[in-house]
């Protein structure tokens, strides 16, 4: 439906349909879990579904508002947007493959849920029916694709959804409290919250990454360090 829309112009159905299947998407490894009968056949044919939502269904959206707002046919839209599908699928694939278990403390890369969520509410904030993007948006989204694809790709890590239990509510009650104060936040904004915070949860994801990496990188320099200081004076008599 969300790429019906797109055909037509109509950007504005086409992303909220796009937020719709997330829900969906959400709900389903839920109750997954409840149940307890997730399978490896699930789990395919969830990424198929997630490809197809996530990354096709965005990445055409991108493609049309790019070609309406610069009123030509270009093959860098193509490429640019296409990013969105294909290292969504890479991140699938990778995924699947490294998958042991079905309950995860966190995600290796941005989830492409999560990704398309961003892209589909940056439109809803700056996209006018009958107007168009906001030039500054317009100029801003090719980047942003960029970035969100490498993202996707990356190995830094993103929080997962706990499973709803008691257990899991005391040892992440943080997770529970930032879940329930963002779904406030979207439904009384009536949704202009949403890209406000994704935006967070994707810059909280960089920032970590960065600050574990420096500590990494101090740490064995500090025992590079230590190691010079102490090998010489091993080998005084």
């Amino acid at each position: 439906m969300a790429i019906i829309h797109a055909s037509r112009m109509e950007f504005t159905p086409a992303c909220w349909f796009i937020v719709l299947a997330a829900g969906f998407d959400s709900l389903d490894g839920v109750m997954a879990r409840i149940t307890k009968s997730a399978s490896q056949f699930g789990v395919e044919i969830d990424s198929l579904s997630d490809v197809i939502s996530f990354g096709a269904a965005p990445a055409f959206i991108v493609y049309q508002l790019m070609a309406q707002f610069w009123h030509e046919p270009h093959g860098i839209y193509i490429l640019i947007s296409s990013m969105l599908m294909i290292l969504g699928g890479l991140r699938l694939a990778r995924f699947n493959v490294q998958l042991v278990g079905f309950d995860k403390e966190y995600f290796t890369g941005l989830p492409i849920p999560a990704c398309a969520i961003t892209v589909v509410s940056f439109v809803l904030d700056f996209y006018r029916e009958g107007i168009g993007l906001e030039p500054s948006a317009a100029r801003v989204l090719p980047w942003m694709i960029v970035g969100l694809s490498l993202l996707m790709v990356s190995k830094v890590r993103y929080e997962t959804l706990p499973r709803p239990s008691r257990k899991a509510l005391r040892k992440y009650p943080w997770k529970y409290i930032l879940l329930l104060a963002a779904a406030a936040a979207a439904v009384m904004t009536a949704g202009g919250a949403i890209f406000p915070l994704f935006v967070l949860f994707i810059s909280f994801g960089v920032v970590r990454h960065v600050v574990t990496g420096l500590r990494r990188l101090a740490a064995r320099a500090h025992g590079k360090y230590d190691d010079e200081i102490i090998e010489p004076t091993r080998a005084e008599p």
